[in-house]
């Protein structure tokens, strides 16, 4: 009997360990993005938190710098209303362009500035085949 109760508290509490690490590891994965027009509509409330934010590389905006350390670049909204600089210490993905959607994750400082951590571009709708 005291072996029966000594499996059944071992069992429960792997059970208790597996369902938390199944939704820590859930929870990491599942963070929202934001897009440029809610973070530039949420104002000075967001400054200094972490989060991701999507938006379309504008053209011309893109400036390397400190021996191709450093990005300078700005994203826009779907629209081309409203627009976020960028700065981005690291390498670039192959698939960063210039008029590419990307996912920006980092901090918005006071001066209104994206400090990006890690820069995510994602895949064009379609692939178009290079004249």
């Amino acid at each position: 009997m005291f072996k029966q109760k000594k499996f059944l508290i071992g069992g429960i509490i792997i059970l208790i360990a597996l369902g938390y690490l199944g939704y820590t590891a859930f929870a990491g994965a599942a963070t929202y993005y934001y897009t440029v027009n809610e973070v530039l509509g949420k104002g000075s409330s967001i400054y200094g938190d972490t989060m991701r934010v999507e938006g379309q590389v504008l053209v011309g905006s893109v400036q390397q710098e400190s021996a191709g350390r450093m990005w300078k670049f700005t994203i826009s909204d779907a629209d081309g209303q409203q627009s976020l600089p960028v700065i981005y210490r690291g390498v670039v993905p192959d698939t960063f362009e210039e008029g590419n959607p990307v996912v920006v994750e980092g901090i918005l400082g006071s001066d209104g500035i994206f400090q990006a951590k890690t820069l995510m571009p994602k895949c064009p709708s379609k692939y178009e085949p290079e004249v």
